[in-house]
């Protein structure tokens, strides 16, 4: 009889196994021991213990019994799932698996999840139910980027009969979770009685939705290719997009790319009130205009004709002054540094300290002095990093503002030494 499953790559990779003890884990972790060329290559598993359920400890004592067995290392890690994060304790529990698979994860390693047609079926049915566009119709990749690497499903066209039929060839001994009996999960309740319905009048609908998936990702590997083609002709700098140049593109490219700037930076996902908000309060707002949106820890702020990404609202405490002579980087509260280049050390020690508004500054071949403020908003500084800005002061006189405004006399004397200052912002 031959295998339900796929055939092996030819040329296998170092997998880790995430081992949930239950018939889906089970098959893909006895699947991949089977072969020499896997085992060659290097077989792991790990199994996230997140004692959610009284035999919690039983499922691990048992993963432990299968992996020792089969003679395969076996990790365990235990978390702790929040269930207070707002987002419910299916997601949160999802959360912390995937930060305990990140952790566990070596160099050179792929994750390998047991994810199969079902799974994609009933992933493909609760995306259309929530709205999603073709992005969130792809529902789940057989390969995608995870941490340092990748994530690898190999079941994905697998048919759970299958891997039961499998299991039961096998002789195999699994767990089963009590609470997938229950139908209060979204999750659940199309699997208990949405898809047999469905079933009942077409028997191949979850083929059907898996291959609507299968298209739909498809779909979007060629926008994803013309989406960051247009993103490169509006990028200014790392977390900087040119709104005049965004506004040339069709709204929908716009929302499109704005999606996946956000995503290439590793910050939470832009909701679709994001997207409106920047089309309705950023893109037209006037040029002096401070606009911005905010959520989930990160920020975008329209400043002139640009869009800043940003992870944070950052600020050097209002109190905050340390001396520095120099002679090495200084640390700053916000994460940023202040450098003396081309100089052993400054010719007396300065006191660097935070903004607090009126400050005034003699500039190179001026006789009087200049309100800070306004030369900042010449330099074209943006609001939230003036907030950063490290002052110089020599006694009560102002010699710099970072690197981006300098004074007479420390001006001389950084050419005399042929020195400088250089002043990173803190970016998260």
């Amino acid at each position: 009889m031959s295998s339900p499953l796929p055939n092996l790559s030819d040329a296998p990779r170092p997998v880790l196994v995430g081992f949930s003890g239950g018939l889906d884990s089970t098959v893909l972790l006895h699947w991949l021991a089977q072969s020499a060329a896997q085992r060659d290559a290097g077989v792991r598993a790990v199994h996230v213990h997140h004692g959610l359920q009284p035999a919690a400890d039983a499922w691990a004592q048992h993963c432990q019994a299968i992996c020792t067995a089969w003679n395969i290392d076996l990790q365990v890690i235990g978390v702790d799932v929040a269930r207070d994060s707002g987002h419910g304790l299916e997601a949160a529990a999802r959360h912390a698996r995937r930060d305990a698979f990140t952790s566990a994860l070596r160099p050179g390693e792929q994750l390998a999840l047991a994810h199969h047609r079902d799974d994609q079926a009933e992933t493909f049915l609760l995306r259309a139910l929530r709205g999603s566009g073709v992005d969130g119709l792809a529902a789940i990749r057989s390969e995608a980027p995870f941490a340092t690497g990748t994530v690898w499903r190999p079941l994905l066209q697998v048919p759970r009969a299958a891997l039961l039929a499998y299991a039961q060839s096998q002789a195999l001994h699994w767990v089963d979770d009590p609470s997938n009996a229950s139908d209060e999960a979204d999750r659940n309740f199309l699997r208990l009685h949405v898809l047999p319905l469905l079933q009942q009048r077409w028997p191949q609908a979850d083929a059907a939705f898996a291959r609507s998936a299968a298209l739909c990702a498809q779909a979007q590997q060629l926008l994803d290719v013309s989406d960051q083609d247009a993103l490169r002709r509006c990028s200014l700098a790392p977390g900087v997009l040119d709104g005049t140049r965004l506004l040339r593109l069709p709204r929908e490219r716009r929302a499109r790319l704005l999606r996946q700037w956000v995503r290439n930076c590793g910050l939470p996902p832009l909701p679709a009130a994001g997207v409106d908000a920047i089309e309705r309060d950023l893109l037209p707002a006037a040029h002096d205009a401070d606009a911005q949106f905010a959520w989930q820890g990160a920020r975008i702020r329209r400043w002139r004709s640009e869009l800043h990404l940003l992870s944070a609202t950052l600020a050097l405490p209002p109190h905050w002054s340390v001396h520095w002579d120099g002679r090495a980087p200084l640390a700053l509260p916000d994460g940023g540094q202040l450098e003396l280049l081309g100089a052993k050390q400054l010719a007396t020690p300065l006191q660097v300290s935070a903004r607090r508004g009126g400050e005034r500054i003699q500039l190179p071949g001026r006789a009087h002095s200049h309100a800070l403020k306004d030369l900042l908003q010449q330099r074209g500084l943006p609001p939230w990093q003036r907030r950063q800005l490290p002052l110089l002061f020599d006694g009560a006189v102002l010699m710099a503002a970072g690197d981006r405004v300098i004074a007479a006399p420390l001006q001389h004397w950084l050419d005399e030494h042929h020195a400088q200052l250089r002043w990173t912002p803190g970016a998260a």
